[in-house]
């Protein structure tokens, strides 16, 4: 039988790589995927549109607890294993889509573990998806581009090993129908404080422990301050600068050894979770075998996802930071427009927005105040709070502000730092703004309409100007 033959074959289908094929396809080239799971990858199985809705039941919840604000009566209980049926449902609706898209752009599906042959060939074999299903038949296929999107894993610790039902990572998190009572989340990155609040407001005593000084360490320190707050406010235990040693399994429960500042301290426990980070999915592709460099866990690329090997390439996670699905799907489609010879532009990373779903949400994009500083910038800085927002009001969400960044000199857009409700919907003007190279004269000039809490944007502009009209 012949080798079938590709201009581009995506080894992957998670967020990055279904939308590469898609673009590759549109492009007029004859294109497949390799998936060795379930078609939308760790993204839309079991990471960022699961959780989403984990996380709205959360919030309903959440909402539950203050009818009365809102002069309504009445009283709300969780059923766990409902809401992460509910979630699963969602997550099978998108794969399904998925689906739909590839057959719709005749994209080739193949099943299976793919490993680089050389020689622009690639090795396919029977794999095992999330359900224990055996998938896939071997087969040899061969591309003259072959794009890598495998994307990455929980990153696992020597103190922590994932056993998944005592110590477990995001995987189990989402998935286990049973819920426990006392939950030590590792890790206060967006992973870490989105299981956090879900299980907080689901009934689970939670505390929140971190090896940094603050909560969301990348995010602006203004905003990390805030989650703080709002943390501990809602109940949930916060510990920073602290790492746990060891974890010791009593009878039935857990006891976590915490090194903090003060000594050492104990915390009874019936789960941890591992929300450490996550590392790139190397292993096992051939990568070795035909000479493609990797450096900590990551696949060294160019700005356009070429690897130091002629038609291989690599976008996403498995590509190193920033790991976010969004910033996959970009990298891909600008890696497969320049394999068909189109005009475009390298990649911003720095206007790569980030995104965190907890309540408040948090997003950004651009500087921090901090690096901002230390990039030789002088700033003219901005913050509205919620507070001071009339529909943030009337909606029972006046939590948070927004931030803004601005060159004292040229009046450009540096950053922009959201905590609140819906900042994440919120971020995408910045976002917009950032690309456009778009100037505080320009915000404040753009009729923000009312009442909303998008004002917020261009309220906190008029105040890093002097010029703020109500706060």
């Amino acid at each position: 039988m012949a080798t079938p033959a590709y201009d581009v074959l995506v080894i992957g289908t998670g967020p990055g790589g279904y939308e590469t094929a898609i673009r590759a396809s549109q492009l007029g080239l004859k294109t497949a995927v390799v998936e060795k799971n379930k078609l939308g990858g760790v993204c839309l199985n079991i990471g960022c549109i699961p959780t989403k809705a984990l996380l709205k039941s959360a919030e309903l919840m959440e909402y539950s607890k203050h009818l009365a604000e809102y002069g309504l009566e009445g009283s709300v209980t969780a059923d766990f294993a409902k809401v992460v049926a509910r979630s699963r449902g969602v997550a099978d609706k998108m794969n399904k889509g998925v689906a739909f898209l590839m057959k719709k752009n005749r994209i080739d599906v193949l099943q299976g573990h793919a490993r680089l042959a050389g020689g622009g060939t690639v090795t396919v074999e029977p794999s095992v998806d999330m359900d224990g299903n055996t998938v896939g038949t071997k087969q040899t296929v061969s591309a003259k581009h072959i794009i890598v999107a495998t994307g990455a894993r929980a990153r696992a610790l020597p103190s922590l090993p994932v056993d998944g039902k005592k110590i477990v990572s995001y995987k189990e998190a989402m998935l286990q129908t049973e819920r426990p009572e006392r939950l030590v989340v590792v890790g206060a990155g967006a992973i870490g404080v989105e299981f956090a609040y879900f299980y907080h407001h689901m009934g689970t005593k939670v505390t929140v422990v971190e090896l940094m000084d603050r909560l969301v360490p990348i995010e602006d320190e203004d905003v990390s301050k805030e989650l703080g707050r709002a943390f501990k406010k809602a109940g949930i235990g916060v510990m920073t600068g602290a790492s746990v040693e060891k974890v010791e399994t009593v009878g039935k429960a857990l006891k976590v050894h915490v090194k903090t500042a003060k000594g050492m301290e104990t915390i009874d426990a019936d789960q941890v979770l591992s929300a450490v980070g996550v590392v790139g999915n190397i292993e096992d592709l051939g990568l070795e075998k035909v000479g493609v460099k990797t450096d900590r866990g990551a696949i060294v690329i160019d700005a356009y996802g070429r690897t130091n090997v002629e038609g291989i390439y690599a976008i996403g996670d498995v590509a190193g930071p920033p790991w976010l699905a969004h910033k996959a799907s970009h990298e891909g489609i600008l890696c497969v427009e320049k394999i068909a010879g189109l005009p475009v532009h390298a990649m911003d990373k720095r206007n790569i927005p980030g995104c965190t779903y907890c309540q408040p949400q948090i997003a950004s994009v651009g500087y921090t105040e901090k690096a901002a500083k230390e990039a030789g910038y002088e700033l003219k800085v901005g913050k509205f709070p919620f507070s001071a927002s009339g529909k943030a009001s009337a909606m029972g969400h006046n939590e948070g502000f927004v931030k803004v960044l601005y060159d004292a000199k040229y009046g450009e857009l540096l950053g922009c730092h959201i905590i609140g409700y819906d900042a994440t919907e919120l971020i995408a003007e910045a976002v917009a703004a950032r690309a456009l190279e778009t100037t505080a004269a320009e915000i404040m000039e753009a009729v923000h309409p009312h009442p909303t809490l998008s004002e917020a944007v261009m309220e906190a502009t008029k105040a890093a100007y002097d010029r703020a009209i109500n706060v």
